[in-house]
């Protein structure tokens, strides 16, 4: 099916929300995608387009008409300086070491900055982010400081597991989420499920999904911007 079929089918689906009756905000990830791929996204009724590196999201970004930006890959801290002004919310707060560059760089410019602390639900050495016990002990630390406000958590499911184990993961998070909110006012994204398997994360208490190729179709890895 083509991207707009693509969209309308899923935004159908999504149009209920989660069990706890919150609106799911549907990310396009848009690695390898086109301009005018993305364009045509945003133009199907995608408004909330994500790019995975820094580079690409650059080289693109001026040939992106509207949307909002989201940065939702791992963000090295010396690229900070390259996004800040230009990202609407970044998913992939993984560490405290980049929570204080994007404060900095954010303050510096005067404005402040939407983040998402990723949680590393599966333990998974191959995975960046907080360990779901630290979640809270991140919060406290990260929304004390100047230019960025945490506005949720972001968390990727292993591929390896069945679906009970993987539903038992998500409750995890939702219970992270929804403690996270009594904390801080400013909670109200778990950004949490991608192509294959955002059906089960809403099913589960996901209010916003990072999907690729449902949208788009398979990538082609070698085409770049």
């Amino acid at each position: 099916m083509s991207i707009e079929k693509n969209a309308e089918e899923i935004l159908k689906e999504l149009k209920t929300g989660n069990p706890f009756g919150e609106k799911i905000t549907l990310v396009a990830a848009t690695k390898t995608r086109t301009a005018e791929e993305i364009n045509r996204v945003i133009a199907a009724g995608v408004p909330d387009v994500g790019e995975n590196r820094v580079q690409e999201f650059l080289e693109k970004f001026d040939a992106v008409r509207g949307g909002v930006r989201h940065f939702i890959g791992h963000l090295q801290t010396n690229k900070v300086k390259y996004l800040v002004g230009k990202i609407d919310l970044y998913h992939s707060v993984d560490r405290d070491e980049l929570a204080l560059e994007l404060s900095k760089r954010s303050a510096r410019a005067g404005i402040v900055s939407d983040v998402l602390l990723q949680i590393n639900i599966g333990c998974e050495e191959s995975k960046g982010g907080y360990p779901l016990e630290e979640g809270l002990n991140a919060l406290a630390r990260t929304k004390e400081s100047d230019g960025i406000r945490v506005r949720g958590f972001m968390a990727m499911l292993p591929l390896a597991g069945d679906g009970e184990y993987k539903k038992s993961l998500c409750k995890k998070m939702r219970a992270l989420f929804d403690e996270a909110r009594e904390r801080s006012e400013h909670i109200d994204y778990l950004s949490m499920g991608m192509s294959g398997d955002w059906k089960l994360c809403v099913s589960e208490g996901a209010n916003m999904i990072r999907v690729g190729t449902a949208l788009f179709g398979t990538r082609d890895y070698g085409k770049q911007g």
